[in-house]
């Protein structure tokens, strides 16, 4: 059976693309046309799908945008999933929550997204510790991919912090994470694009492993860099995150064929 990171090695060479679009439906952000439906979020994300899907390897739904609309917002996570898998079943889908907490816990967790919402994929936080995170790792047959180093200005607070002798806390976060909690192959690392080097520096740790790398377009990360700084020896290796630099674009379609386009530029 295949893993989920072949299937989605698979998907990128299906459509030549290291694009991972985030289907962040802020409805307040939504056309008056997507409103008027029986779900608006729904609606809005079948027809991102629709526009995109020919230039995309991973949809990476933001859960904080559903989550916010209570029952309906729900539904419409539900929703959006059930016709991933039915009319693109091909293409890897992330639950982007950020979840980690004591086991009985994080046993609820892993059983909603991965069992009844069925994502491929869930990103997670390191901080608790791998016990912590266990009824997602031990999981052969979806992916963990943990916050590493992230996008955002104030990552350094505690990312920079530097432990065991000078290592920045983040670099230690991916040594760990490569050497110990990946022993079923089923681990990824976050890695913003706003910090180029530092992505270099994860992939000379972490060998051939994929990197969820969100801050390309409104965060203002670069292309050229995050790739030739992230790609693997397969010359993959990177799932380079777009949310609102797309799905709010004037033409969905044409923002994804672009970001795509550009990202093999440097391929």
């Amino acid at each position: 059976m295949m893993t989920i990171v072949e299937k989605y090695n698979a998907r990128v060479d299906a459509v030549d693309s290291l694009l991972c679009v985030g289907l962040d439906a802020d409805i307040s952000r939504l056309d008056d046309i997507y409103l008027q439906e029986a779900n608006p979020q729904f609606a809005f994300n079948k027809a991102i799908i629709e526009q995109t899907h020919e230039y995309v390897a991973a949809y990476k739904p933001n859960v904080a945008f559903y989550e916010a609309q209570g029952t309906q917002g729900q539904e419409a996570l539900q929703l959006t999933m059930q016709y991933l898998r039915d009319v693109h079943p091909s293409i890897v889908t992330i639950c982007d929550a950020k979840r980690a907490d004591i086991g009985n816990t994080s046993e609820a967790y892993a059983r909603a997204i991965f069992d009844d919402l069925a994502f491929d994929a869930v990103t997670l936080h390191p901080y608790l510790g791998k016990d912590a995170l266990a009824p997602f790792l031990r999981r052969d047959d979806k992916v963990c991919i943990i916050l590493c180093r992230t996008s955002n200005e104030g990552a350094a607070e505690f990312q920079d912090l530097e432990v065991n002798g000078g290592i920045p806390l983040w670099q230690k976060v991916a040594t760990r994470v490569a050497t110990d909690w990946n022993v079923r192959g089923n681990c990824m690392l976050v890695a913003g694009a706003t910090y180029p080097d530092e992505i270099g520096i994860i992939r000379s740790v972490v060998g051939d492993m994929t990197l969820l790398v969100p801050g390309i377009g409104v965060q203002g990360g670069n292309v050229q860099q995050t790739v030739t700084q992230g790609m693997n020896s397969q010359r993959k290796g990177l799932i380079i995150n777009s949310s609102r630099g797309i799905i709010f674009s004037e033409n969905p379609a044409r923002a994804a064929q672009e970001l795509r386009d550009g990202i093999n530029e440097y391929r």
